[in-house]
């Protein structure tokens, strides 16, 4: 029985896998270029690398800062930005009416939020640690797990399944940050600390894996709520957060900062760079999802690169654009075929039940007035409602 078994288990997975080469080779002949390049897929590069763009504006400042002015203070820096966000949509959310008020939603998922704050927060602390104790091509090289765990998340939270295309797109991508990084190395650039290497990579796993659980948690609530309340609760609970944490840890370098309109131009640049970046992030992952606008965000490291070539007299390296134009390439495979959902239908959190525990209203009419606009006229005219998750082509683009 044993042995019958075990043949009918290779049987299944022999042919599940002939299917799936048979669907890529069929996907393969039917390849219509005019399909994959669309301008959605435009649209969403071109606002992913604008998201590499900013993050781009938030290294060169810290870098000013702590070089030029000897200035090395993360948590004042992220408070500025979750000031910003709860001054902005903390501020709408209060002006809400009815079942989607601040109040509700402090009353059902303030704990919640109160967890996603403290992980976003961390998240930001520890990868700005780690420059303490190990060197800028760990970083660039460790900081790349957060693509694998992203997509382990959205496989068990999410529901996404990928197929072996998208692992192949991951797989190209990562050789363009190796790309990245043997520029760095024969550029010379192996520089930061070695005082605790293995306490500095550490500290970059556990960032990416912050990074990883906050996006998931991002994605679901701005195609499941709404994007200001996820930014709302944010901003309020890290802006407390990181309050509390700055007066812990940075009490001494705070005072001992030599203000100046350069130090204030440069601290209210990174703050813009990071309220515009936290701003815009949801857009463009509702129009996709957390895995492709990380993937998009692996450039952000080659456009500092070409930033520091005329500003810090970094040696350029011609492995550089071979990076950028690798990475592109892995994020245009990644998005050139739909990631399936599994069926929800029939799981507890798709039951009336389920949906009013995560705090939307059991009357469907309440419901529907959480959602925004947009999405209630999208769903009038486009037919049968379909599942969260789905991020087939003609649906996220």
């Amino acid at each position: 029985d044993d042995t019958v078994a075990k043949r009918s288990e290779d049987s299944s997975r022999n042919a599940s896998e002939m299917n799936e080469r048979s669907r890529i080779l069929l996907w393969i002949r039917e390849f219509n270029p005019k399909q994959v390049f669309t301008w959605q897929l435009a649209k969403t590069l071109a606002m992913g690398q604008g998201l590499a763009g900013l993050i781009c504006g938030t290294a060169i400042t810290s870098q000013f800062l702590a070089s030029n002015f000897h200035v090395n203070t993360p948590m004042l820096q992220s408070f500025l930005n979750y000031l910003l966000l709860t001054v902005t949509y903390t501020t709408m959310l209060l002006c809400r009416t009815g079942d989607g008020n601040f109040l509700q939603i402090l009353k059902r998922r303030w704990w919640k939020y109160l967890l996603l704050g403290l992980v976003d927060v961390e998240a930001n602390y520890t990868v700005v640690k780690a420059y303490q104790y190990t060197t800028i091509t760990s970083i660039q090289l460790l900081d790349c797990f957060v693509i694998p765990v992203l997509m382990g998340l959205s496989w068990w939270i999410l529901k996404a399944r990928y197929r072996l295309i998208h692992s192949v797109a991951v797989c190209i991508c990562l050789l363009g940050v190796g790309a990245m990084v043997g520029a760095d190395l024969l550029a010379g650039r192996d520089q930061g600390s070695t005082s605790n290497i293995l306490l500095g990579d550490g500290l970059v796993l556990l960032s990416a894996s912050l990074y990883a659980v906050s996006n998931v948690c991002q994605e679901y609530t701005v195609k499941n709520l709404s994007r200001v309340e996820f930014l709302g609760m944010v901003g309020l609970f890290g802006t407390i957060i990181s309050t509390i944490q700055m007066v812990i840890l940075e009490h001494n370098e705070i005072p001992a900062i030599q203000w100046s309109w350069e130090v204030e131009l440069l601290f209210a640049a990174y703050a813009l760079c990071m309220y515009a970046l936290y701003s815009f992030m949801p857009i463009v992952i509702k129009l996709s999802s957390a895995t492709s606008v990380n993937l998009s965000l692996l450039t952000a490291d080659l456009f500092g690169l070409f930033c520091g070539i005329f500003l810090f007299h970094y040696n350029f390296s011609g492995l550089y654009i071979v990076s950028l134009v690798v990475i592109l390439i892995g994020f245009v495979a990644f998005n050139a075929v739909p990631t399936p959902t599994a069926a929800t239908d029939s799981s507890p959190s798709s039951s009336p039940a389920a949906t009013c525990e995560e705090g939307c209203s059991e009357n469907p009419v309440d419901a529907q007035e959480l959602q925004p606009t947009e999405d209630r006229r999208k769903r009038s005219t486009s037919g049968p409602e379909q599942s969260y998750g789905s991020t087939e082509l003609g649906t996220r683009m």
